[in-house]
């Protein structure tokens, strides 16, 4: 990461389902919960998007529920870790992700 790339100044919490994050060049970009965890980039969650949809699957009582980050953690100077209401946390969001993210 140079020198120039845009770190985040702020991050903030908007309602029950948004995180705000104001980075050093101005710019600011809005994020879902469910967003992120969708796109989680943990090897487990990437493994998971690539198999088929398996449309006679049951779904446990954990994942009826909406999921929450718990915590966030800077990692670095190059990324945060989620931790989820499920206990989910072995994600990493770089900072480029998470600008890639915003910009979809």
């Amino acid at each position: 990461m140079s020198s120039q790339t845009p770190r985040p100044t702020n991050l903030a919490k908007d309602g029950d389902d948004k995180l705000i994050i104001s980075w050093s060049d101005g710019l600011r970009t809005t994020h879902t919960w469910q967003n992120l965890r969708n796109n989680c980039p943990c090897a487990s969650c990437r493994e998971e998007r690539l198999k088929p949809p398996d449309p006679f699957r049951i779904l446990k009582p954990s994942e009826l529920v909406p999921l929450n980050p718990v915590q966030i953690e800077p990692v670095g100077y190059y990324a945060y870790k989620i931790t989820w209401s499920d206990g989910h946390d072995t994600g990493i969001f770089t900072l480029e992700l998470l600008r890639e993210l915003a910009e979809k």
